[in-house]
């Protein structure tokens, strides 16, 4: 079987999510063939790479380029391009849209494929109809910021889809529940995988022990989405509190001037630590360190690091935004708090600093258990070997 996956750029290292899918489905013996926007120059020695023709830059070479594109395209793929024109037409979408649709899917549309598969939501548009014209089924995943904050703006901006969608795969159950209230209506199925992480994790063994200071540590894009302004607000409650801690922040974005600012106001500086972006390996070293993990999202899909941070011994408090609440059981693998509310964190945060040693290795023990049993590569390969066949 031949899966395509249409992605902005060709995943590196560090997208541990696609790189997993796609080791998995080559593992089962499908074929996959990767399409995007940039090769951001990562090559592979697995999968096939088919990178959309570069339509920026100097206007006269984009109008040479795009013409040839579209010739080319009716020459070599006359009845898929001659097909999609024809689909789009029915879809009422404009002379100019339609020929530049072909133009921009033109490296799709050679492919000779089982699946077609948009790796977000937001990927689908203007290529709605490609599946079809290519003789294919498609399939798409949503994420968070897909149809929990981009439909905000953009209301029913997947009416289009739900008409041709095949399959639909979503990371959470709020993440389906999302899906719904943005206009489906089960014209086909939606399948739950969520994300996995590799089991060597497990091989701490780490147990709570107690030391003079907390050491608290994050993994995220430094975006207002993650919440961090609002953690920071919860940790400078703590201090005034007297409780002592150290906060390290591991990630890079565009919201690192805010957030330094934030820490100087909340006089914090003594206190927290960017980071920045590290490699893979710096990070298990730094969760090896810390004690408590917290993800206080305003919106999460899922969320890779809190599975890891669970997997690596940490006491993990999060949001209740979306699959957070999927990823910790409260109370049971660590404690989940209503978002946007700081003061609500401070309080927890405090708890669970301060209660015994034999009951935070309890929970430890139970997360650890649960990541094992439920959010292994393994199984997550089995699910969409399944996805694809069934």
């Amino acid at each position: 079987m031949r899966i395509g996956i249409v992605l902005p750029a060709v995943p590196t290292y560090s997208e541990t999510f696609f790189n997993t899918k796609i080791k998995g489905l080559e593992k089962h013996g499908f074929s996959v063939v990767v399409f995007t926007n940039s090769s951001n120059k990562v090559t592979s020695d697995s999968f096939e790479i088919k990178t959309a023709p570069k339509l920026k830059g100097n206007k006269v070479v984009v109008t040479f380029t795009s013409v040839y594109i579209l010739v080319l395209s009716f020459l070599l793929y006359f009845r898929r391009t001659k097909k999609l024109y024809v689909l789009d037409r029915k879809d009422n979408i404009r002379f100019l849209h339609r020929l530049k649709n072909i133009i921009s899917s033109y490296h799709i549309l050679g492919a000779n494929l089982d699946w077609l598969h948009f790796g977000f939501g937001t990927m689908v548009f203007n290529k709605e109809n490609v599946a079809k014209a290519i003789g294919t089924k498609m399939a798409v995943s949503f994420r968070g910021f897909d149809i929990g904050v981009y439909p905000l703006k953009n209301p029913n901006c997947y009416n289009k889809l739900w008409k041709k969608v095949h399959r639909i795969h979503v990371i959470s159950d709020d993440i389906k529940d999302l899906v719904y209230k943005n206009g489906f209506r089960e014209d086909s199925d939606i399948i739950k995988i969520t994300p996995a992480i590799s089991t060597s994790f497990l091989n701490y063994n780490k147990s709570f022990l107690s030391t003079k200071e907390n050491k608290f540590i994050t993994i995220a894009r430094l975006h207002w989405k993650k919440g961090l302004v609002y953690t920071l607000e919860a940790l400078s409650i703590i201090k005034n509190q007297g409780i002592p801690f150290h906060y390290t922040i591991i990630g890079e974005g565009n919201e690192i001037e805010r957030l330094k600012f934030a820490v100087y106001q909340l006089n914090l500086c003594d206190n927290v630590t960017f980071m920045g972006k590290i490699e893979h390996e710096q990070i298990k070293n730094e969760l090896k360190k810390a004690s408590v993990y917290l993800q206080y999202s305003i919106q999460e899909g899922f969320c890779n690091s809190v599975l890891e941070a669970q997997a690596a011994g940490l006491l993990c408090i999060v949001s209740d935004a979306e699959g957070l609440s999927e990823n910790i059981i409260n109370k049971e693998t660590g404690w989940v708090v209503p978002k946007c509310k700081p003061q609500e964190l401070a309080t927890k945060i405090e708890y669970v600093v301060n209660i015994p040693i034999e009951k935070k290795n309890i929970i430890i023990s139970s997360a650890r258990e649960r990541v094992s049993e439920y959010f292994a590569i393994n199984r997550q390969h089995q699910k969409f070997v399944a996805f694809y066949e069934n």
